[in-house]
């Protein structure tokens, strides 16, 4: 028995009664004669609500029929339906409020909608391009808000298929197609469920573009969605705001300046550290006794556990200072996460890359770098062995 869709004629629709004319899953999934709930489809997720009391987890579009399934069994044979309105009239506005940003990217940038995507939060369209520049986006996004002023008509008719005219998409339905038009703008073929007058969409906010597969995704809130959104961004600017000492006007120029003077006082710190670690390298090699081969081998690892333990970007900076030593060798290593250097001078005759590839190999590592400075990882349980056996080769 097909279901009779009451959404089709009536989305404002929340209470109903029907008669249970089919059964599975112990009662759990229950088919009526007639229904307001919503299946999922077209990207459009379902109605929740109740039947006699019991609630409805899911509603699901099965051809001529639509299954709705329920927390638990359900007996009655005659059953009275309430949709939850408030989910309800959420998905209306962000479908209606689709078709009308659908409806002006086709106008104005000559962009169809290849596909849409309603979620609980967000929803999304995508454009059958690849990029827009911004201008267009707060240009639809302003044309699209204007039209929710303009207060039109959404009207829902019944049309032939082959008589249908001045679609925004052609289809290829067949038969009678459920139509929705907003009044002087767009006509597409659409079950979802709409609003009446587009000032019931409210405020419609484009929030993000980007590439997706060749196609541009926009995503998009309207109504309550876009308010309670713009709520958000609010707060967190007010809190950056404060933080930066800055009026909301004066946010983008004092972080961009914030992050400035960060960056030199990090290009100060790192220049500093290098001047450390150059004075500590010297130091180390100094209280070194040369090999029969004019080479002085610095040992810098880890002890047993990570307490003390040389950072990566410290071992480096020691390597620098080592390397730009006549004979200078360093063996690093470090715990977290775990990793094991050697740097050598141009004139100690050794290679740092090829030295710890061979290390490596053995224990299973990777990594790599050149003749001068090489570093590479390995399992934590490796490492001490792996040093082990780096220093034999380094100090026979």
């Amino acid at each position: 028995m097909t279901t009779e869709r009451l959404y089709f004629t009536d989305s404002y629709l929340t209470r109903f009664d029907a008669s249970v004319v089919d059964r599975g899953d112990g009662g759990r999934r229950v088919y009526l004669d007639r229904t307001a709930f919503y299946p999922t489809s077209g990207g459009q997720p379902c109605d929740f609500g109740r039947l006699e009391g019991i609630r409805v987890a899911d509603v699901i579009d099965e051809g001529d029929r639509i299954g709705h399934l329920l927390d638990a069994p359900l007996a009655a044979s005659r059953v009275q339906g309430e949709v939850d309105w408030t989910r309800r009239f959420d998905h209306m506005q962000q479908h209606t409020g689709q078709h009308l940003l659908s409806a002006v990217f086709a106008e104005r940038f000559g962009s169809q909608t290849v596909s849409v995507h309603f979620g609980q939060e967000s929803s999304t369209l995508d454009l059958d391009r690849e990029a827009l520049p911004h201008a267009a986006l707060t240009e639809a996004e302003a044309a699209a808000n204007a039209v929710v002023t303009e207060d039109r008509e959404v009207t829902v008719s019944f049309e032939d298929a082959k008589r249908a005219t001045g679609l925004r998409r052609s289809t290829e339905r067949t038969g009678m197609l459920r139509i929705v038009t907003i009044a002087g703008l767009d006509r597409s073929a659409c079950g979802g469920t709409h609003v009446r007058r587009t000032g019931e969409i409210g405020p419609i906010l484009i929030r993000k573009a980007e590439r997706v597969r060749k196609q541009l995704r926009l995503e998009f809130l309207c109504g309550g969605r876009a308010t309670t959104r713009a709520r958000l961004d609010l707060e967190v600017l007010s809190k950056l705001a404060a933080l930066a000492s800055s009026g909301f006007d004066d946010l983008a120029p004092a972080i961009e300046k914030q992050a400035a003077d960060l960056k030199r006082s990090e290009a100060a710190r790192r220049e500093l550290e290098s001047l450390v670690y150059r004075r500590r390298a010297s130091d180390l090699y100094h209280q070194m006794e040369a090999d029969a081969a004019g080479r002085r081998v610095i040992i810098e690892g880890p002890g047993p556990d990570t307490a003390g333990a040389p950072s990566i970007d410290a071992l480096r900076s020691l390597a620098q200072g080592v390397v730009s030593l006549p004979g200078g060798v360093l063996l690093g290593a470090s715990r977290r996460p775990p990793t094991l250097l050697i740097a050598t001078s141009e004139d100690s005759g050794l290679d740092a890359a090829r030295l710890l590839k061979t290390v490596l190999e053995e224990f299973g590592g990777r990594g790599g770098g050149s003749p001068r400075i090489a570093q590479g990882t390995l399992a934590q349980d490796r490492l001490d062995e792996a040093l082990a056996r780096a220093r034999a080769c380094l100090i026979p």
